[in-house]
């Protein structure tokens, strides 16, 4: 799997990877020994690929059940004189924050090991249910931050935050996002090291816990003190342009690259100086004290939120510079939200200098807007054709309303999140945080008393169930609410990318490990448990309309139905044949099929105003053969 990549080649050459792939090269070359994470976009990449050379390099490499049991496992391995990395995307890292809060303080032991934490943010929320800025947590937990604002500079920083980490006997942050993580360039690789027998090292004499040791707090501050003064002479940090620019711009990650090709559009050359900053914290304020000396105003190019600004107008006061002006977010220069790119630089850079540019002409976004108009299909986000969440869902519609109550749905991360999209079935009410669901349900649950009367049902994956959502299970059964949870068991991670987890059968290196059985687990907790099928519309929905006229104790529905996608590469063949039969069909008279189902395989024949299946998209599960009033979608076995 591993040698199509090239990452992994042994020798000093140069290839063109993933930044994320760029992040496992720096770590493989720092004789990286254990890895430990949870799939989420954009940080999944790092654990997969490290997964890919576990064997050859003799690491450790693990999915765990989410990301505090990650950085614990990474945490304990690192005491014991290993070199580690746990990765996670930004909602993971507060998942992770209660322990690394306490890390931070007692360190890592006296052993030479060493610890990254790749944290991959998010901005503009492409894949998650916010842009929350990691910056901060770094500085909340005292750790040291880096942040890379280029492919290569991405291998060249996890390199040095493992020498960094092993230095100070502390683990250090790694901040990616999106724009960098699933970014690919030309890397410079070096050496990978000869493999060797990384021994562990046993050692009980030591005490690392922060309860025991009230000065650990003074330590950690000093540490950070001491690694401030590395971050002032860091080579990784760059200044370009005049000595007395007229403006000086502050960057790091994104808002460089944006702010170079600004300035290069601009002409901007010889009146505007770069200050790249790659050492965010703690913040290196001597470095960006010299050169804010030099000029009166300077511009800010960060995403998401004011850290890199505050840093900059907190240093301005510590070293009592005056005189200067500090644009950007605080100023209406740059947005306070998304991503930063050349054109969000260009317009601040612009409106700073009263220059007039316009990147497209409104005649051309007219142009481009109608042919877009004109030429695409709008696809709005649905599941895939096949999904055995569509089943799920639409026997609970069913359910709910064969019953007559006003059900009240929390929801989950994951797949069936599309449910609340307009091309799902919009029947959940509330949805927050992986684990969430169950966590809200159990509070619902007990306001039978103050006369809520409605039923409450949560829902989530197979993944997510191990990953948050067992201790909401066992609050509820513990504190006797009154709910429904629904486990969709797709047998899989599948939103992230089909990792493995507990309840499946095999371990982050396809190599066979314990498969927790869900049923098992949630009747030895003491809840009442039933397993359906997805695939069994009438008979799934029979059972949930049972589940709703009983008015007590904790219910759990086991919905159980592998990915499709999953099932086809295993199975690589259609089920059945599928296709609506013409003479009688309805057409727009009934559109169940394409208007309610919403398969993305059916379409409306324009011309014959029948429904259609297309033959490319159809996995051929047979499903919407249940849900025809009129029986004209039929299905042959496929021999």
């Amino acid at each position: 799997m591993s040698a199509s990549y090239g990452y992994d080649q042994e020798e000093k050459v140069s290839k063109f990877l993933l930044g994320n792939e760029a992040i496992v090269r720096g770590a493989l070359e720092a004789r990286v020994n254990f890895a430990a994470g949870y799939p989420g976009t954009p940080s999944s990449e790092i654990i997969e690929r490290l997964a890919g050379v576990a064997a050859q390099r003799g690491l450790h490499v693990e999915w765990s059940t989410n990301e505090k049991v990650a950085t614990e496992g990474a945490g304990a391995a690192a005491t014991a004189g290993l070199a580690t990395l746990s990765a996670m995307k930004n909602a993971g890292l507060s998942v992770a924050l209660d322990f690394l809060t306490h890390l931070s303080l007692t360190g890592l032991g006296k052993q030479g090991g060493s610890m990254v934490v790749a944290v991959c943010d998010d901005p503009d929320a492409h894949s998650s249910g916010d842009e929350t800025d990691s910056r901060w947590q770094a500085r909340f937990a005292y750790a040291p931050l880096l942040e890379p604002t280029s492919v290569q500079e991405a291998r060249d920083l996890v390199k040095y935050a493992f020498e960094l980490s092993r230095a100070q006997a502390r683990y250090v942050m790694l901040r990616s996002y999106t724009r960098l993580s699933h970014a690919s360039s030309i890397v410079e690789m070096g050496q990978l090291p000869p493999l060797a027998d990384q021994k562990a090292v046993s050692d009980s004499d030591g005490c690392l816990t922060p309860y025991l040791a009230r000065p650990a707090h003074a330590r950690a501050i000093e540490a950070l003190e001491g690694i401030r003064g590395e971050f002032e002479e860091s080579a990784f940090n760059d200044y370009q342009g005049p000595e007395a620019p007229e403006l000086l711009i502050v960057c790091s990650g994104a808002g460089y690259p944006a702010a170079l090709e600004a300035v290069e559009i601009l002409g901007l050359e010889g009146r505007v100086g770069i200050l790249k900053l790659v050492t965010l914290w703690p913040f290196p304020q001597k470095l960006a004290a010299k050169h804010l000396a030099a000029c009166d105003r300077a511009l800010i190019l960060e995403e998401v939120d004011p850290f890199l600004e505050l840093m900059i107008k907190e240093t301005i006061s510590d070293q009592g510079l005056t005189g200067k002006t500090v644009l950007g977010k605080g100023s209406g220069q740059v947005p306070m939200f998304g991503e930063m790119t050349p054109d969000r630089a260009v317009a601040a850079l612009a409106g700073i200098f009263g220059l007039e540019y316009e990147a497209r002409s409104a005649g051309y976004v007219e142009k481009a807007d109608k042919l877009v108009d004109e030429l695409l299909v709008s696809r709005g986000l649905t599941w895939c054709p096949g999904c055995p969440h569509r089943g799920s869902f639409w026997s609970l519609e069913r359910a709910i309303k064969a019953e007559g109550v006003d059900a009240f749905i929390t929801g989950d991360i994951g797949c069936y999140t599309l449910d609340v999209f307009p091309e799902g079935k919009c029947q959940m009410n509330m949805l927050h945080a992986m684990g969430s669901g169950l966590g809200l349900a159990s509070g619902l649950g007990q306001l039978g008393k103050m006369d809520y009367d409605q039923p409450v049902i949560s829902i989530c994956g197979d993944s997510t169930f191990f990953h948050s959502s067992l201790s909401g299970l066992i609050n509820a059964i513990y504190n006797g609410s009154n709910l429904i949870h629904i486990i969709l068991d797709n047998a899989a991670t599948a939103m992230t990318g089909f990792q493995a987890h507990p309840g499946v059968g095999y371990n982050a290196m396809g190599q066979p490990a314990a498969k927790i059985d869900l049923e098992e687990l949630c009747t030895s907790l003491g809840a009442s448990v039933t397993v359906a099928d997805a695939f069994d519309l009438k008979a799934t929905a029979k059972t949930m309309r049972g589940l709703l006229q009983q008015k007590g104790g904790v219910r759990v529905l086991i919905i159980r139905r592998p990915c499709e996608l999953v099932r086809m590469r295993q199975e690589k063949s259609k089920p059945f044949k599928v296709y609506v039969d013409q003479e009688t069909c309805k057409g727009e008279e009934c559109g169940i099929c394409y208007s309610s189902f919403r398969c993305p395989a059916f379409a409306l024949d324009r011309e014959g105003g029948k429904a259609r299946i297309r033959d490319d998209a159809c996995p051929g599960c047979g499903l919407c053969v249940q849900i025809c009033p009129f029986k004209a979608i039929q299905s042959e076995e496929v021999a």
